[in-house]
Parts: C-alpha cells; sequence; structure tokens
C-alpha cells in the first residue's frame, strides 16, 4: 500500500495513465462496496419451499479487505490529482510573474582634467552597449595617488575640493581619459609615476597610456616626425628645421639668425625664446646651464599666421590664427581665430602623425605659414591639446563619443560606431564659418589654406579636388544618357499609345 501511495503521489505516474483509467477504478470500488443495486433490495424474496430442507451452514462473510483497498487506492488517487493540480497552479503562477532586473555594476571612468569642464554631464545618462551605467570621477594628476597589482589591478585614491569641501574617495577606474599634460618643468608637477601606475594596473584610455609616456618629451616626439619627414619628403612633410642639444655645452651659435630656443619641454608657448644675435644665444646658453637641462634651436619663420589641424576619432577641423597684437607668438596676446577648409595636404599631415606610438586618437598638428607662402610643420599634441573655436561644445561630445566607443571595445569586447547628433558617421570635417572681420585675401593664393565659397556647400564638395569635365565630355555624354531614357521608357511597363511609336523610333535612329 505503501508503495502505490509513494507511486500515485509522483505526479508524471498519474499524467501518463492511460485516459479514464483514474474513473474505472472509482466505478469499480463503488461496485464491490455496495454489490446490490437498489431495485434488487426493494425486491421481496421469493416465497420458501414447501419442502423441508436442511439448513445449510451460514457462508463466510464476505471478507472486507477488498473495499477498503479500493477505497485506500480511490483515496491515493485523489490526492495525487490535487497535488498535481496545484503543482501545475504554481509553476505557471512562476512563469507568470515578471523576472527580477539584474542590477550591474556602473563601469568607473576616470577623467583627468581641471574643474573648469564638467565632463560628468556629457556621459549623464548613457549606458555602456545599453547594459551599464558611467560613473565619471574627475580629478587632476596632482589630486591622484595610487597603486597597483598584478592580480587586483589598480586602486586610486582622490583628495579634491569640490565647492569648498574636501572629497575623499578610493575606487578601482575601468578606463582613463587624460585631459591633462603629465609632465612639466615646473616643481611638483611631474606625474609620470601616475601615468606607469595606471599602465602596471592596465588600465585602458585615451590616448594610450604609453603614447601619453612618450609625449612627455616633446624633442622625443618631434625625432618621430623627422622619420615621417623622411618617409613623406619635403613637400608632404614640411618639417621645419631643428638641432638638438642634450646639454649647453654643446650649444654653438649657428650660422643664421634670429632663432627660436626652446628649453626642456616647452608647450603652451612656454619656455620659448627668439634670439636675434649670437651674443643673445651665449646668455641664453647661461640660463639653459642653470636649468640643467636639454634644449632645441630651430630657424625663426617670419609667420603670416598659425595652422592647427585637430583630429578627433574620425572628425576632422583645421583653423588659423593671426596674431593682432604683433606678437611672434600667435597664441600670446590678441590674435584672430578662424576655421578654414580641410584640405587633402592638411589631412595628409595629422592623419601620419595620428600613426605614431601605436595610435593617437586624439591629437592635433600645428605649423606656421610664412610670409614666403610656405608651410612649416613644428609641434604635434596628444590628447592633453587644448580645443578651440566656436565648436567646443561639439568636440566634447566627439571625445564623448569616441571614449564610450573605446569603453565598448576595451571593457565588453563589443565594436559600436562613433555617432554624434551634430555630425555624420565616417570621416568628418566641420563646415568653416567665416569670423567677423577675418581676412578677405591672402598674398600667395597657391600655398594658403581654401575657405569653403558658401555655407551650403558640403565638405566633401568644397574640399576634395577633382577633374572638371569640359564640354566636349559632356556634349558626348548626353546622347547616351539620352539614348538609355528612350530605351527604358521603352521596356518600361508603362505602355506608349501607338501614335507615339513612330516619334520614338526617329528619336532612337538620331541618338544611333
Amino acid at each position: 500500500m505503501n508503495y502505490l501511495r509513494r507511486r500515485l503521489s509522483d505526479s508524471s505516474f498519474v499524467a501518463n495513465l492511460p485516459n479514464g483509467y483514474m474513473m474505472d477504478l472509482q466505478r469499480s470500488s463503488s461496485s464491490s462496496s455496495s454489490p446490490a443495486s437498489p431495485a434488487t433490495e426493494r425486491r421481496p424474496p421469493p416465497p420458501a419451499p414447501q419442502t423441508p430442507t436442511p439448513t445449510p451452514a451460514p457462508a463466510p462473510a464476505p471478507a472486507p479487505a477488498p473495499a477498503g483497498f479500493l477505497s485506500s487506492f480511490s483515496s491515493v488517487v485523489k490526492t495525487a490529482q490535487i497535488a498535481s493540480a496545484v503543482h501545475a497552479k504554481a509553476s505557471a503562477h512562476a512563469d507568470a510573474a515578471p523576472a527580477k532586473p539584474v542590477v550591474r555594476k556602473p563601469k568607473v571612468l576616470l577623467v583627468i582634467d581641471d574643474p573648469h569642464t564638467d565632463w560628468a554631464k556629457y556621459f549623464r545618462g548613457r549606458k555602456l552597449n545599453g547594459e551599464y551605467e558611467i560613473r565619471v570621477e574627475q580629478a587632476e594628476f596632482s589630486e591622484l595617488n595610487l597603486a597597483s597589482y598584478v592580480n587586483s589591478g589598480c586602486t586610486v585614491d582622490m583628495q579634491a575640493i569640490r565647492g569648498g569641501t574636501k572629497v575623499v574617495r578610493s575606487f578601482k577606474p575601468d578606463f582613463v581619459l587624460v585631459r591633462q599634460h603629465a609632465y612639466s618643468m615646473t616643481p611638483g608637477e611631474d606625474f609620470r609615476n601616475l601615468v606607469i601606475g595606471l599602465h602596471y594596473g592596465a588600465v585602458p584610455s585615451v590616448n594610450s597610456l604609453f603614447s601619453i609616456y612618450n609625449f612627455c618629451s616633446k624633442p622625443w616626439v618631434f625625432s618621430h616626425m623627422i622619420k615621417l619627414y623622411h618617409t613623406l619628403g619635403p613637400e608632404k612633410f614640411p618639417l621645419n628645421e631643428q638641432t638638438f642639444f642634450p646639454n649647453h655645452t654643446q650649444m654653438l651659435p649657428t650660422a643664421t639668425f634670429p632663432v627660436v630656443v626652446k628649453m626642456g619641454h616647452a608647450y603652451a608657448g612656454m619656455g620659448k625664446i627668439k634670439v636675434e644675435t649670437a651674443n643673445d644665444f651665449q646668455d641664453i646658453t647661461s640660463v639653459v646651464a642653470i636649468a640643467k637641462t636639454y634644449a632645441t634651436a630651430e630657424p625663426f619663420v617670419d609667420s603670416k599666421y598659425d595652422i592647427r589641424i585637430q583630429k578627433i576619432g574620425s572628425n576632422y577641423k583645421a583653423y588659423m590664427r593671426t596674431s593682432i597684437s604683433g606678437n611672434w607668438k600667435a597664441n600670446t596676446g590678441s590674435a584672430m581665430l578662424e576655421q578654414i577648409a580641410m584640405t587633402d595636404r592638411y589631412r595628409v599631415w595629422v592623419d601620419s602623425c595620428a600613426e605614431m606610438f601605436g595610435g593617437l586618437d586624439i591629437c592635433a598638428v600645428k605649423a606656421v605659414h610664412g610670409k614666403d607662402g610656405k608651410d612649416y610643420i613644428i609641434e604635434v599634441m596628444d590628447s592633453s591639446m587644448p580645443l578651440i573655436g566656436e565648436h567646443v561644445e561639439e568636440d566634447r561630445q566627439l571625445i564623448c563619443d569616441l571614449v564610450m566607443s573605446k569603453m565598448a571595445l576595451a571593457l565588453l569586447g563589443v565594436t559600436t560606431p562613433q555617432t554624434c547628433t551634430k555630425t555624420q558617421p565616417g570621416p568628418q570635417t566641420t563646415q568653416p564659418r567665416r569670423a567677423p572681420g577675418g581676412p578677405r585675401s591672402s598674398e600667395s593664393g597657391q600655398a594658403s589654406p581654401q575657405r569653403a565659397r558658401s555655407a551650403t556647400t558640403s565638405p566633401s564638395q568644397a574640399f576634395q579636388p577633382g577633374p572638371i569635365p569640359s564640354s566636349g565630355a559632356g556634349s558626348q555624354k548626353q546622347p547616351a544618357q539620352l539614348k538609355m531614357k528612350c530605351s527604358e521608357a521603352i521596356n518600361s511597363p508603362v505602355q506608349i499609345p501607338v501614335r507615339f511609336l513612330p516619334l520614338v523610333s526617329i528619336m532612337l535612329s538620331s541618338v544611333d
């Protein structure tokens, strides 16, 4: 009996029984418990025979075991059916209940930049691959400290002042955006140890930490530009001449003056001196000796304006800066900035430099356009370059899109296209706008940058050179096009009236 109860309590066993089997069992159980029907019980018994017969021995009473067994069997079956129904309802309710959303840990983005730009608002509401939120931690190099391990990666400690309140936080960055110079010759501004620590912890970044460390020395970067100069030639890559001195003992006056002397790792116009004579050059040599650093000297270019070509991902922009105050440094004093057309010549410059140190996602090339009508490339900047012009917000959005794309590839292995609501996919060039009061003409039309002819002209139409078809070539294409159109009209499903067929035949014969 216990065995039957265990078997019938199994819902799968009950489900596999033949149809109507349980009903037959219940019917047989009821018939065995009451063998006489009600009609039989109400029927009067037959009269007894007159002949006396010996009274037979009373028959043994029927054993109640079969009735009890079938009754227990029926109750077990009913219990198993109820349990099966309850189990089915519970499983259906579990399937219908909505699944709880999976809470994913947000990805931490460390932005190394000054507090004047709030990068958190550009990443607010955006999710990595639609699943992971982005938590932005922004600080300067001077506000960071870290420790890196082989197995557990890199842990950053941040101590910053935000709104007069000291913020102390410890976190593990998943990605880094570097928008500050990692090295300066100013005392206390050498943060190359932090770059090494982030690279030690295998933290991906934009630009790469390898390239950021290489950009901590301007002459080192210029040496790689010399390789491009020898590979592409002076026509495609007009690099300015430069002489490197490891220390002051080798600094001898050059043959021509004036020259520009750059001391150590100089950027943003600092540490650059214009030397007019040999005596002034000797004075600068003594200053280099006190600084105990290396120096470079290059011929001074009497510039008409400066040129800057920047690349953010696949977006290109070109700017022209003209000094108004008369300073030989166009980035010092008053200057007029104007966006100019992006030519193929400029694109070769920035694309060639973007291949240095394994690839630069954000970079800019600075050049000088001299009054002699020639261009001279003088410098390359990395992701720490300042954003200029009237498209600063657009450039920040482009950097945000680039970081999202690089994070998806580095952390999730997913390739996502770089998109921006203000730009088009693929290699992009923002249409330049003429600044009020900007220069209207150029003395050398051959070497001066080209300007957009109209506001409605697309960059591809304005900047891509191509052969202009002559009138003869156009007249030769017209009959072929006319013949093709007539043939399409005849072969089209539209039925041509019969009265027009002779006219179409004449047209085709004239084309032939």
